[in-house]
């Protein structure tokens, strides 16, 4: 399975979403990665973790982000080269099975619907959190 994670989403972005990254693929065998974001900051960031040269990550060049604050609509128009929206087209050409974004989630909504549509019969795009476990 490969998984699209918009490395820059989130208030604290590949600093956080780079090792957590890394802990899905020590726990999951049978998992890939494709990193979107700025190539040169998540290169930097992997290369702290000693795991620039994994195998099962693949990095995405995204030359902007989408702010927490900022407006979803506006997100959807003038970014379209955000690490939110490479990855959501990294589902859509079947690249990955799915994408997962800590980044804003008014934006993440409205971009998966005009990116990826719904399903015949499905209103809306699935949205999830974390289970208490």
């Amino acid at each position: 399975m490969t998984i699209a994670i918009d490395a820059m989403g989130g208030d604290f972005g590949p600093t956080v979403t780079v090792p957590a990254a890394l802990r899905s693929l020590q726990a999951h065998d049978h998992l890939s990665l494709i990193l979107t974001g700025d190539m040169t900051v998540l290169q930097d960031e992997l290369a702290k973790h000693n795991a620039l040269n994994n195998p099962r990550i693949h990095i995405e060049h995204a030359s902007e982000v989408v702010k927490m604050d900022e407006s979803p609509v506006s997100a959807l128009r003038s970014k379209k080269d955000s690490s939110m929206r490479v990855a959501l087209n990294c589902v859509k050409e079947q690249e990955a099975h799915a994408c997962v974004s800590a980044g804003n989630t008014g934006a993440l909504m409205v971009i998966a619907l005009f990116v990826l549509k719904t399903l015949e019969g499905v209103a809306r795009p699935a949205i999830i959190s974390r289970f208490p476990t």
